[in-house]
């Protein structure tokens, strides 16, 4: 990522363990195949995976993460509460491959449903890399309201959670998206991490990607609002 925008003030609607009322959700990862989504790698394209970064391995999603790509709900989603369980596999790849590298993957939404697959499309991106966990990146001149600064266009610009809720690497984490009525919220293990509002797209595909680290989901669920 290019960009670094970092908003340091606490945000005054956090409280120490924040959690969402929800109804029964259902599942977007039926943990058998990849039906509902299809996958993109940087240098094969649409539905080519011959050297199988996203498999289906008792019951749970892996992620190779040797490849660019990721895998993209073929549904839209407007107002949501998404919700996922992942941990980190062992294996990292080139160019970040390095010991001192952080472990990355992360989830895009709003993808328009139109927006030409490339690595990475325009979005709003849930970032799932250690240590950073509920960050904002904003890809491809998105923007939104956060501590009451509306972000610049650009490349890439992040928005710096303000709370950590992350688990040690290798235990699972449960990481929720809740985008409703113009605001978005992040919540990690139970904690709200980061929130916005007012974003500059609103509705769109899902995406999870495959970014140089070995991932695994065991869960992938929603609810639409």
């Amino acid at each position: 990522m290019k960009k670094t925008l970092i908003f340091c003030a606490v945000l005054a609607s956090f409280s120490g363990n924040a959690q969402e009322k929800s109804s029964p959700m259902r599942s977007l990862f039926n943990g058998k195949d990849l039906k509902g989504w299809y996958s993109f790698l940087k240098t094969k394209g649409k539905n080519s995976d011959p050297e199988k970064v996203f498999t289906v391995e008792h019951g749970l999603l892996h992620i190779s993460g040797k490849e660019f790509g990721y895998i993209c709900t073929k549904e839209t989603f407007k107002d949501f509460h998404l919700a996922v369980e992942f941990k980190w596999g062992i294996k990292k790849w080139p160019p970040r491959d390095a010991d001192t590298t952080k472990r990355d993957n992360g989830i895009m939404f709003n993808v328009p449903l139109h927006a030409k697959d490339t690595v990475w499309p325009k979005s709003i991106e849930c970032q799932i890399q250690e240590g950073d966990v509920g960050d904002f990146w904003l890809i491809d001149s998105v923007t939104i309201l956060a501590n009451g600064m509306r972000t610049q266009p650009d490349s890439f610009t992040r928005v710096i959670k303000q709370r950590n809720g992350e688990l040690p690497t290798g235990q699972w984490n449960r990481v929720e998206v809740i985008s409703r009525n113009g605001k978005i919220k992040y919540i990690v293990n139970g904690v709200l991490v980061n929130e916005g509002e007012a974003p500059s797209i609103t509705e769109g595909k899902i995406l999870i990607q495959s970014e140089g680290a070995e991932t695994y989901y065991r869960k992938i669920e929603i609810e639409k609002y």
